[in-house]
């Protein structure tokens, strides 16, 4: 899962909010295997300025074992969440992966 948090209307609100309250929350989803984010300015290949504030990547063991985590009162308590510091919007994107 991939969560693309968009530029807030205010970013020191979205900074604190999240490292404060937002991961702290996610990271009691059980079920969660990885959770990075991106650190410092997101950018485009050729370090433009990008629309995002912060990228954030959650791994599982499959399809079903996420969608059974944010099922979960932990879950739904993250998702919830959203409404109270990423008023820029959000985009998740959820996919399967393989090596090649």
């Amino acid at each position: 899962m991939t969560v693309l948090y968009n530029k807030p209307h205010d970013s020191k609100h979205f900074q604190e909010y999240y490292f404060a309250t937002h991961a702290p929350l996610t990271k009691r989803i059980a079920g969660l295997r990885s959770f990075v984010i991106s650190d410092g300015a997101v950018a485009g290949p050729d370090r433009s300025p990008a629309q995002h504030e912060l990228i954030a990547q959650m791994t599982f063991d499959s399809q079903e074992h996420l969608q059974q985590a944010f099922a979960s009162p932990e879950g739904k308590a993250a998702a919830d969440d959203l409404k109270n510091f990423a008023t820029g919007g959000v985009t998740i994107v959820v996919f399967e992966t393989r090596e090649i």
